[in-house]
């Protein structure tokens, strides 16, 4: 039986999601309280991996088990098992061919600033902070430039291990809410660091010390070393996959 399971979690306290021999991970969390459950060990396959730091809204994964247990068992069992910071918001059977990462059509990421100038304190581990004004009109302007298919190598980061940095962003917006400025991007798929390095540039934009033309520049020049830093783990989350209707998923993660 494959199962798929809508995962949320904070990743503060965490070195990403991917299994480590070295520190804690999401993705070990998981799988020893799904292994308590089952009485055997399970290994889960995850849509997209996220990093140090960055959170996951509804992570989707799957795994194979002969194990017999309802669905609700699945849940509130890892749950039980799982440290706080991390939940299981649903599970559902699955035909054997769903892959929760090549049956994905595109990915959703969201970046928040608290733009204000005192650094924040009951959200510190959820936004990036940045104390000068953000004018986020002439930031989603020059986001613009990126959506389409593009060789996104100034975004990049150096360690990446990707064959190639052709990527398709289908959706990029910028806007303000009260005293946040959200980016909102989707894409087919992400390079490591990409959502982070192109906030990073799209910041000295918003503070005026950049035209919004920069980024096509950026983009054209294909060249990380002249791109803006990448910015905080801490405002970034991974909002989830979407995967076409006839798997029968969530609301949340079809199309």
């Amino acid at each position: 039986m494959r199962i798929a399971l809508g995962i949320e979690y904070d990743g503060t306290d965490f070195l990403g999601w991917q299994r480590l021999s070295h520190g804690a991970s999401v993705q070990a969390s998981l799988e020893q309280a799904l292994s308590f459950v089952a009485a055997q060990a399970i290994e889960v396959t995850c849509a997209g991996r996220t990093d140090a730091g960055v959170h996951g809204r509804c992570q989707v994964v799957h795994f194979d088990t002969g194990v017999q247990r309802d669905l609700r068992g699945w849940v509130l069992g890892a749950c039980s098992n799982l440290p706080t910071s991390v939940a299981v918001l649903w599970a559902k059977v699955t035909p054997d061919d769903f892959h929760a990462r090549f049956s994905a059509r595109s990915r959703r990421y969201r970046y928040t600033i608290l733009n204000r100038g005192i650094r924040p304190a009951l959200d510190a581990r959820y936004v990036a902070w940045e104390r000068l004004p953000l004018d986020a009109e002439q930031m989603h302007a020059a986001a613009q430039a990126l959506i389409g298919e593009h060789d996104f190598s100034a975004f990049r980061a150096l360690s990446c291990q990707a064959a190639h940095a052709r990527r398709e962003v289908k959706s990029l917006s910028v806007r303000r809410a009260g005293e946040q400025v959200i980016v909102e991007i989707e894409a087919n798929a992400f390079l490591h660091h990409m959502v982070r390095n192109i906030v990073g540039s799209l910041l000295p934009v918003g503070r005026g010390e950049q035209p919004a033309a920069w980024i096509a520049e950026l983009l054209a020049g294909r060249n990380r070393e002249v791109a803006g830093p990448t910015a905080a783990a801490s405002g970034l989350a991974f909002i989830g996959p979407r995967y076409p209707r006839h798997w029968g998923l969530p609301q949340e993660v079809s199309e």
